[in-house]
């Protein structure tokens, strides 16, 4: 219907674009208000409630692709997701303004990214067993374990009023969190239906689509609320929002993938398992050596989205 109406599809493009920067700017500050009211460090709330929040689509997309039965789709969707989550939205985070990352995370939440993305790597190579899936799944339970009691000791003491005086009611600001995320999300579906639309009645390609509108599309969420914490300077939820979308889609997604995979008795297709998934280790490497030094400048974000640009190229061609 769309696309027989490029002004309903302009008009869903805007109202789209409108609800993701409200609702990604109250998902931030939701989160950042509730991190202070438990005493939880900015890190752990964005890995665990934006990072796992925010890789909703990705869920749904490997979950549909699983019941129908095309594995390689549910395969790429994570791969593609993790390469975007690094060096596209990191990117551009970057270079909407510098980001400052906490040595805390460079010793610990880095390192646990870069483990559960090699997990996934390695269980999708070579004949897919389910045990591989449970493995990727006890990991995960183990990895978040671990993040939330390390990170509750790390954290200042809870606090109760807010900068501005107002107290910090928990169920007001859990409330206004998931408003956020919903609105997030809802408006970068809104994005992406309005924009493909618009794509189709300008007669651009599907490939063209695909690679452009829908590559970016996936990734909304993620890039809405790193830019808004970038702009009110809450960098560790960014930095979480990342690290735990790659936690999420290695470890939670993909053992579902893994899983399914096994059960059809399917294989993962050699151009995945081989130069995506190296692509992949190579980005999140990339990124993890970068965070080591603890700042993202702008030029590290300009270099980060032209690598986003050479690696879609190269899985394209």
């Amino acid at each position: 219907m769309l696309e027989d109406s490029l002004l309903l599809a302009s008009v869903v493009l805007v109202v789209g674009l409108v609800v993701l920067v409200v609702g990604s700017d109250s998902l931030i500050d939701g989160a950042a208000r509730i991190s202070s009211r438990l005493g939880v460090t900015p890190i752990v709330v964005g890995v665990v409630i934006i990072g796992f929040g925010t890789s909703t689509p990705e869920l749904l997309v490997t979950v549909l692709a699983g019941l129908e039965g095309v594995f390689d789709l549910g395969v790429g969707n994570i791969v593609g997701s993790n390469i975007a989550n690094v060096l596209l939205v990191l990117g551009a985070a970057a270079v909407v303004g510098p980001i400052r990352v906490a040595r805390v995370t460079v010793r610990r939440e880095v390192p646990l990214s870069l483990l559960g993305v090699l997990a996934f790597a390695w269980a999708v190579q070579g004949t897919l067993r389910r045990t591989d899936a449970l493995l990727l799944a006890v990991l995960l339970v183990a990895v978040i374990t671990f993040m939330i009691v390390r990170g509750r000791g790390d954290a200042p003491a809870a606090v109760t009023t807010a900068e501005d005086g107002s107290t910090v009611a928990l169920g007001r600001e859990s409330l206004r969190a998931l408003l956020g995320l919903v609105g997030t999300l809802a408006g970068a579906q809104a994005v992406v239906l309005g924009g493909g639309a618009i794509a189709t009645a300008a007669g651009l390609s599907d490939g063209l689509v695909g690679l452009t509108l829908v590559a970016v599309g996936t990734s909304l969420p993620e890039l809405a609320a790193a830019v808004q914490a970038v702009r009110r300077d809450e960098t560790d939820l960014l930095v979480g929002n990342i690290l735990g979308s790659n936690l999420f889609n290695a470890l939670a997604v993909g053992p579902f993938v893994v899983w399914t995979g096994a059960s059809l008795g399917q294989l993962v297709s050699p151009e995945l398992s081989g130069r995506a998934v190296l692509l992949m280790l190579a980005a999140v490497v990339a990124v993890s050596l970068l965070l080591v030094r603890e700042r993202v400048g702008r030029p590290a974000g300009v270099a980060l989205l032209a690598g986003y640009a050479g690696t879609v190229a190269i899985m394209a061609s």
